[in-house]
C-alpha cells in the first residue's frame, strides 16, 4: 500500500511478502480475522518520542511513522522480510539512517525505539530509506541529526546541487583555458610560479571532470567502475589540496626566504610531493580495504564509504593544509603590503586596490575559501553552505581571472597571437632593433669621423652606441618576467 503526498511523492510504502502467514497455524474460525490487514499512517510523530535513549545520543526521528498488522496476531521471524519505504522529513547530506520500530514493551510499557530485526536496504538514498524487517509493527527512520544543526530543505538542496554542477563545469572550462594558455606560450612558463600554477590547474581540471561524471557512472551499477571513480575523485581532491599548499610554500620561499634559497631540481621535487603524496595515501587506503570506496548507501554517487578514511584523509589532511596556508597567507601579505608601501609613486587608492587584488587572488589560489566548510554548522549552516558551494565550485574561474587574464605578459601573448584588428599587438621588436642600431650607429660613425681628435665627443658617441645596443636587447626581451604575479 502507498501513502502519497499532494505532490504525488511516496511518503510511505509497505510491501508484504508472499510468505507472510507461513508461520501461523490457523483454524477455520481464525481465517476470517487473518484476511483483515491493517495499515496506519501517522503524520504527527509526537507520540513516538524516545527522548532518553536516542535523542541524547544524536539520533532523532526524521520520517513519518507507518504501522502494519494482521488481525490480532503477532507476526515475527518472517522468512522473507517486509519492505517498508519511508520518505525523509528533511534532506540529510550524510544521513546514516537507522531502521527501527516502536517497541511497546520497553521502559515498563511506555515504549521506545528498537532496531532489532530491521536493517537498511542498499537502495536507500538521501531522500528516502528502505527498511527490511522480519516482523510487523510501527516503523520509523531515525538518523544522526543534532538538534542544534540547521537542516537543509529540499528546495535549497536542489539549488545547491544546481550551483555545484554549473560551477564545476565552468571551473573545468577555465582551468583548461589556463592550462592551454601556459602550454601554448613558452615565454609564460619559464618561471616557477607558472609551472606550479599549471600543476594546480591540471589537478582542478581532473577533479571537476571526475566529479561531473560521478553521478552518471554511479548509475551504471558497475561495482569496479564505481570504486575506480571514487579512487580518482579522492586522489584529485588530495592533489588539489597539496598543490594549494605547495603554492603557499613557494611564495614563502620567494618572498620571505629571499637569500640562500636555491633548491636543486625545485619543480621536480614539488611534483613528487604534489602528485606522489596523494597517490601514497590513496594507495594505503586501497591496500588496507578497497571496500572503503564505492557507491554510497544514501545516494547515487561514488565516493568514500568509510567515515574513518573520510575524516582522516580528507578532513584531517585539508585542515593541516588549511592551517599552513593561513599562516603563509598572513606572512606573504605582510611582505607584499610592506613592499608596496615603500613605493611612493602610487596614490593611497592605488595602493589599497593593489593590496585588495593581492588578497583576493591569493585567497583563491591557496584555497582559503574551502575553509567555509568548517563554519557550516548551527544557525549559519545554510549561509556558509552557499558560500562554500559558490566560491569553491568556481575556483578554476577565479584562478583564471586573477592569475591568467589580468597578467600583463599573458595579455601581450594573447594580443600578439590571438587577437586581430586594432586589438592585435604587432611584434615590431626586430624592426625596432634595426632602427635603433642604424640611427645610433650612424650617429656614432658621424661623430667619430668628425672628431677623431676630440676625445670627449668620441666618448659621448660611444656611450650613445652602447645605450642603443642595451635598448635593443631590452626590446628583444620585451616580456617582463611574471614573478609571483
Amino acid at each position: 500500500i502507498d501513502f502519497k503526498s499532494e505532490r504525488d511523492n511516496h511518503l510511505a510504502q509497505v510491501t508484504l511478502p508472499a510468505t507472510l502467514l507461513s508461520n501461523l497455524t490457523l483454524t477455520e474460525a481464525d481465517r476470517s480475522t487473518v484476511s483483515r490487514i491493517n495499515f496506519m499512517f501517522f503524520s504527527k510523530t509526537n507520540l513516538f518520542q524516545d527522548v532518553r535513549r536516542y535523542t541524547d545520543g544524536g539520533l532523532s526521528l526524521n520520517s513519518y511513522v507507518v504501522a502494519s498488522s494482521v488481525g490480532n496476531y503477532s507476526i515475527s521471524n518472517l522468512l522473507d522480510p517486509v519492505k517498508i519505504e519511508i520518505a525523509h522529513l528533511s534532506y540529510q547530506p550524510s544521513p546514516n539512517p537507522v531502521c527501527m520500530f516502536w517497541d511497546f514493551n520497553m521502559k515498563n510499557g511506555t515504549g521506545g525505539w528498537n532496531r532489532e530485526g530491521c536493517r537498511v536496504a542498499p537502495e536507500s538514498n538521501s531522500n528516502k530509506t528502505i527498511c527490511l524487517c522480519d516482523h510487523l509493527t510501527h516503523f520509523g527512520i531515525l538518523m544522526v541529526r543534532p538538534k542544534s544543526a540547521a537542516q537543509v530543505d529540499g528546495r535549497n538542496t536542489k539549488i545547491l546541487t544546481f550551483i555545484t554542477y554549473i560551477g564545476c563545469g565552468i571551473s573545468a572550462i577555465f582551468s583548461a583555458a589556463t592550462l592551454l594558455t601556459y602550454i601554448a606560450f613558452e615565454k609564460l612558463r619559464r618561471d616557477y610560479p607558472s609551472k606550479i600554477l599549471m600543476n594546480l590547474s591540471t589537478s582542478l581540471l581532473f577533479l571537476n571532470m571526475v566529479f561531473l561524471l560521478d553521478g552518471w557512472l554511479a548509475s551504471l551499477g558497475t561495482d569496479w567502475l564505481c570504486v575506480s571513480v571514487a579512487i580518482f575523485l579522492h586522489y584529485f581532491l588530495l592533489t588539489s589540496f597539496t598543490w594549494m599548499g605547495l603554492e603557499s610554500i613557494h611564495m614563502y620561499i620567494a618572498l620571505v626566504k629571499v637569500f640562500n634559497t636555491y633548491i636543486r631540481r625545485y619543480i621536480l621535487k614539488f611534483c613528487i610531493v604534489g602528485w606522489g603524496l596523494p597517490a601514497l595515501l590513496v594507495g594505503i587506503v586501497v591496500a588496507v580495504d578497497k571496500n572503503s570506496y564505492g557507491k554510497q548507501q544514501y545516494g547515487a554517487a561514488c565516493w568514500i564509504r568509510s567515515p574513518v578514511v573520510f575524516y582522516t584523509t580528507c578532513v584531517g589532511y585539508f585542515c593541516l593544509v588549511f592551517l599552513m596556508n593561513i599562516a603563509m597567507f598572513i606572512v606573504v601579505m605582510l611582505q607584499i603590503c610592506g613592499r608596496n608601501g615603500k613605493r611612493s609613486n602610487r596614490t593611497l587608492r592605488e595602493e589599497v586596490l593593489r593590496n585588495l587584488r593581492s588578497v583576493i587572488s591569493l585567497t583563491f589560489l591557496l584555497g582559503m575559501t574551502w575553509g567555509f566548510a568548517l563554519f557550516a554548522w548551527g544557525p549559519v549552516n545554510l549561509a556558509f553552505m552557499y558560500l562554500f558551494t559558490i566560491f569553491n565550485s568556481l575556483q578554476g574561474l577565479f584562478i583564471f581571472v586573477f592569475h591568467c587574464a589580468l597578467k600583463e605578459n599573458v595579455q601581450k601573448q594573447w594580443r600578439r597571437y590571438l587577437c586581430c584588428g586594432r586589438f592585435r599587438l604587432a611584434d615590431n621588436s626586430g624592426r625596432a632593433v634595426c632602427l635603433y642600431l642604424t640611427i645610433y650607429l650612424s650617429v656614432y660613425l658621424g661623430l667619430h669621423s668628425n672628431s677623431r681628435h676630440n676625445k670627449k665627443k668620441e666618448k659621448e658617441a660611444l656611450l650613445k652606441y652602447k645605450t642603443s645596443v642595451v635598448l635593443a636587447l631590452q626590446l628583444i626581451k620585451h616580456d617582463k618576467p611574471s614573478h609571483l604575479q
